[in-house]
């Protein structure tokens, strides 16, 4: 966590131009163009109101750290939806033993209904005999 935490200051400083220990949108969009990006001021100033916790008009590191983080959180739960859709069943919103089966079976392991029945009560919290997009999520992580 440490070494996380030094690497995110290391970035706050490269988009804190001016080292005030904040970033503004002007600096935010400069660094954003640095990186080969294209950032209107318009959204520079949308991003730092809506990062910024405090008011200030300004982005302070506790904000960065949180858009940086929340960022990742974000990815990974699409990621997970990403996942889910491939062994849900008909768009039903859930994961069946015999969609289980289906998908497992493309990916090379044959399994019985019965098997797929027992490797989803595993993780089925309702009791329901389906996984939930949540229910998968925590079998997940």
């Amino acid at each position: 966590m440490m070494n996380k935490l030094r690497q995110y200051e290391r970035l706050f400083k490269q988009f804190d131009e001016n080292g005030d220990g904040k970033i503004s949108a002007w600096e935010l969009k400069e660094c954003v163009e640095a990186m080969g990006e294209e950032l209107s001021a318009e959204d520079a100033a949308a991003s730092v109101i809506m990062l910024d916790a405090d008011g200030d008009g300004l982005v302070g590191f506790d904000d960065f750290v949180r858009f940086v983080e929340g960022g990742k959180e974000e990815e990974k739960e699409n990621d997970l939806r990403e996942a889910f859709k491939m062994y849900e069943m008909d768009e039903s919103g859930c994961i069946t033993p015999r969609s289980l089966k289906r998908m497992l079976s493309r990916l090379g392991e044959s399994r019985t209904i019965d098997e797929c029945q027992v490797m989803i009560a595993r993780f089925d919290l309702d009791g329901d005999g389906v996984l939930t997009f949540n229910e998968f999520k925590v079998m997940m992580l």
